[in-house]
């Protein structure tokens, strides 16, 4: 036999050239527009240029649509409904990422040519993302199993591209990129300092990290 059995072609939009290049997609929760711009800005500077902004809480939708012009490429996180990765695109979003699988909401991004990063964590939902059509898939929560789990899931599962989240840090984006994620994705420890400056020196030392040698 050759090729892939007809069962797995499915529509797939491809995954946005910054995240495969950079390899970092910051995570911003709970921010308000004024508070994007300027975390936006900070990233920027410190060499980070793909933001995801979290709608499940109500500042999400606002802030993602304060960030149009902001030279990022800037999508939507925690969307968990069709309603809401509707809204998020509408605002803006030049892509999706959920903490979950759900065959709709991917069927639904796929059909707008719309990226979408799917969340998963086992080997069963790895696959069952990948082949519903899933852009790449969030491997979350994980602290759970660490670069490890990344390290096994990319030996039976070479062909899906895999963004490590949770717990993310400078210190240990390097074991992740090098287990074979095609990016990491950072929140907390990047993105909620209340401190720019730091901000700026925490984006530009993951970039680092991630840089390829």
């Amino acid at each position: 036999m050759d090729g892939v059995s007809p069962r797995y072609e499915v529509k797939r939009v491809a995954l946005p050239d910054p995240i495969r290049e950079q390899r970092v997609i910051a995570v911003a929760r709970g921010v308000t527009p004024g508070k994007a711009k300027a975390l936006a800005q900070a990233l920027l500077e410190g060499g980070i240029g793909v933001l995801e902004v979290t709608v499940e809480v109500a500042p999400g939708i606002p802030a993602l649509a304060s960030l149009d012009g902001s030279g990022m490429l800037v999508g939507a996180g925690t969307v968990t409904s069709i309603a809401q990765a509707a809204a998020a695109v509408d605002a803006g979003a030049a892509f999706l990422v959920s903490p979950h699988h759900d065959p709709s909401l991917t069927a639904w991004a796929a059909d707008r040519g719309v990226p979408f990063i799917a969340g998963a964590l086992t080997p069963t939902e790895i696959h069952a993302a990948w082949y519903s059509g899933a852009t790449a898939v969030k491997v979350f929560p994980v602290t759970v199993g660490g670069p490890d789990l990344i390290m096994a899931m990319r030996a039976p599962f070479p062909e899906i591209d895999l963004v490590p989240t949770g717990g993310i840090s400078a210190d240990n984006a390097t074991t992740y990129i090098d287990a074979g994620a095609v990016a990491v994705g950072v929140g907390g420890w990047l993105t909620a300092h209340s401190d720019l400056a730091v901000v700026t020196e925490r984006a530009g030392a993951l970039v680092a990290a991630v840089r390829p040698i």
